[in-house]
């Protein structure tokens, strides 16, 4: 059996790939096994092309680990798009003598990695690791994927940095944070800077409305102005632009798709388009808000990776490279409460699509409800009140009936204040 070990990198950056790099490289060569990387991910291999691929050593990868970005180079170049293309990957991998096969990446490069060792047929060892700063693989709720934790960190700061320049000047940020679907960046970097709101998809279902959207945000800017204030920052997941329907953003059916079939949501400028309903929403009401709409996710896609994803991804490329070597294949690589616990592919698996499962951030969980006690948002108690209301009507300009008509619908899906049952310890 060949002995040699490849290292391949899918998808988009996330802090912590070069520790994966490095410590999987270690544990190989200490293991008396040589490592190959492969250079941007499968662009290369999938066309036949052997050359574009690096020998990884100890002194070559031992201090990677402080670096973001990839050592070896990165791409979304998809080996399963065609039967060929799969074939070929196989083929390359064959004539480079590699029989273990690392790969490091999201869902896209999870299911890649899944068919290529379903097509190797047991002649090639294929164990993922998972990254994405999206947080949304199919792992337990308390199991992060790695890159997550730097992004969450430093978004945080720069949203801190937000709601001081907000506060000095009197305006409103949008902040469109990163996540394709899930919104779980999003929910954890308002959460953690105390930002003012967040929106995410999971609040809503299946779709959403623009109109309902910008409401949303018209109401929270009502509230705050009610308590005398005119700045505040929002932060909104990307991924509500994949639960819009297309009639609502202009040009999303021509917007480009990515080599998995995903929407370049990057492109659709999310942030302006809510300003600009929210703006005229205030027009319609007299008020006059400054509104700044900000993109968030590229600053922290490359970041150098903070002490704990240093840490955990060192950690993942040793049990990937262990696991591989000692004859594991077909399984997702991941550590849940300090034990590592390979995950079999098909266990991950959703059997109606053939791709993996995403997960979801969890709004019944006490720490969505808890993060959503915090947020300056209309809520069921806001018209439960007649004093509050008859001060966010008068804010707003409309009369008490009026305010009531337009804004009480969005609130009829609040969960309301997270009730607490605590248990009292009983004396020893």
């Amino acid at each position: 059996m060949a002995k040699k070990l490849g290292i391949v990198v899918g998808g988009g950056p996330a802090p912590g790939i070069n520790s994966v790099i490095g410590a999987a490289t270690i544990r190989a060569c200490l293991s008396g096994v040589e490592v190959l990387g492969l250079i941007e991910g499968y662009k290369w291999i999938m066309d036949g092309d052997t050359n574009h691929v690096q020998p990884l050593t100890i002194s070559d990868t031992s201090r990677i680990h402080f670096r973001g970005g990839s050592f070896l180079g990165i791409s979304r170049a998809n080996p399963t798009k065609k039967p060929e293309s799969l074939e070929k990957a196989l083929e390359s991998l064959r004539k480079l003598d590699i029989g273990m096969l690392i790969s490091i990446g999201g869902d896209d490069t999870c299911f890649s990695a899944h068919k290529l060792a379903e097509a190797s047929k047991g002649d090639i060892r294929v164990v993922h690791v998972p990254k994405t700063i999206d947080n949304d693989l199919d792992l337990p709720q308390e199991t992060f994927t790695f890159g997550f934790q730097t992004a969450r960190h430093i978004g945080a700061e720069i949203t801190e940095n937000l709601m001081t320049d907000a506060k000095t000047t009197g305006r409103w940020y949008f902040v469109i944070a990163m996540g394709r679907k899930a919104g779980h960046l999003a929910l954890g970097i308002g959460k953690a800077a105390g930002a003012t709101l967040s929106l995410i998809p999971e609040e809503f279902g299946k779709e959403v409305r623009l109109a309902t959207l910008a409401d949303m945000l018209v109401g929270a800017i009502v509230k705050r102005l009610a308590s005398g204030r005119s700045d505040g920052v929002a932060v909104l997941a990307e991924g509500l632009v994949e639960i819009l329907p297309e009639e609502d953003i202009q040009g999303l059916a021509g917007v480009e798709r990515d080599e998995h079939g995903h929407i370049r949501i990057a492109e659709v400028d999310f942030g302006n388009i809510i300003k600009t309903e929210v703006s005229r929403r205030l027009k319609e009401l007299g008020l006059k808000v400054t509104i700044v709409a900000k993109n968030m996710g590229y600053e922290l896609r490359c970041a150098d990776p903070i002490p704990f994803d240093m840490e955990y991804t060192r950690d993942l490329g040793y049990c990937a490279a262990r696991y591989v070597i000692e004859g594991g294949s077909e399984a997702l690589i991941s550590l849940q409460a300090g034990i590592f616990k390979p995950i079999p592919f098909k266990e991950i698996m959703d059997p109606k699509t053939g791709r993996m499962r995403v997960r979801m951030v969890d709004v019944a969980s006490d720490r969505y409800k808890i993060a959503r006690g915090y947020m300056l948002c209309l809520k069921k108690e806001d018209f439960a009140d007649q004093r509050e209301l008859t001060r966010l009507a008068a804010a707003s300009g409309l009369s008490v009936e009026a305010f009531r008509a337009r804004f009480q619908k969005l609130v009829e899906s609040d969960p309301g204040p997270m009730s607490v049952h605590m248990k009292a310890a009983k004396p020893a």
